[in-house]
């Protein structure tokens, strides 16, 4: 095998082409093209060495999927209100980088159905569609309302997940593709009984600020010729080289005939690629 690439890497960019996802992996100075390389032999090697993905000096551990201690106690975008955006404080004047909120909180926003092993009801902002649901591995999404914000897209969220799931079974996604859902039906029920709710945070915030939406359905192919009968996460930390044979992509994970690997995971590690 020789070596095709090496450096540090970040989360696989992607796109939708003509339906299908299609995935290029930043490593070093490299892009790499990974859906021309499925059905191909690969080695991924860790050389130990992990750079934080926002100032870039070296760390010995990685916080919040690549950054070091110092920039994820201080960077707005590894607050807790990323991962819980009903919480976000930006209004109450204590955000970490209020500029930076400016750009990524205060900017519409879009609460979505989607199908990755059921349906799940999740937030976005509108200008990561469709790379959020190609990140979360699902084969529908169904936009249902556009808000003002990040605050309110939580709140609203906070309304749906009393009546639907919001997170991704991982393994069940990676284990086969879902049936395929009514997604609109699925929508129309779960407008009734939020309704009330619903109409309470349009009183607090303005209807134009809360928009239901009637949009099409995204339905997205993934790139795989297999998907495992057992599930079986590599760690790099513990085994820095992994070798198989490329199945498929889907989400952020790679499939190997010997086991799995979520990209997104290790960026900021510095990694070489052979094939």
């Amino acid at each position: 095998m020789g070596v095709v690439g090496e450096g540090n890497i970040s989360k696989m960019r992607t796109e939708l082409v003509e339906g299908t996802a299609h995935y290029q992996l930043p490593l070093g100075d490299q892009l790499l093209d990974m859906n021309t390389r499925i059905g191909q032999r690969l080695k991924i090697d860790f050389d130990g060495v992990i750079n934080c993905v926002h100032c870039d000096r070296k760390t010995k551990k990685s916080f919040s999927q690549g950054y070091c201690y110092p920039c994820f106690q201080k960077l707005a975008q590894c607050d807790s209100c990323i991962m819980s955006p009903e919480k976000c404080h930006y209004f109450e004047g204590t955000c970490r980088e209020p500029e930076w909120a400016e750009t990524h909180c205060m900017t519409d926003h879009i609460v979505y159905l989607s199908n990755t092993s059921k349906v799940k009801v999740g937030i976005t902002r509108g200008t990561q569609v469709p790379t959020r649901w190609i990140d979360q591995g699902a084969t529908q999404a169904l936009p249902i309302f556009r808000v003002s914000n990040r605050l309110q897209s939580g709140l609203v969220e906070t309304v749906f997940k009393n009546h639907v799931a919001d997170k991704t079974s991982w393994q069940a996604m990676l284990k086969s593709e879902p049936d395929p859902v009514d997604l609109a039906a699925e929508a129309q029920r779960l407008m009734a009984e939020c309704e009330t709710d619903i109409q309470e945070l349009q009183a607090r915030y303005g209807e134009s600020a809360i928009t239901a939406l009637n949009e099409k359905e995204c339905q997205i192919r993934f790139p795989v010729e297999a998907y495992p009968a057992k599930v079986k996460a590599f760690n790099l930390d513990k085994l820095p080289s992994v070798e198989g044979t490329l199945m498929g992509i889907k989400g952020q994970y790679l499939i190997l005939d010997t086991g799995v690997i979520n990209m997104r995971k290790y960026g900021g590690y510095r990694l070489s690629l052979s094939e």
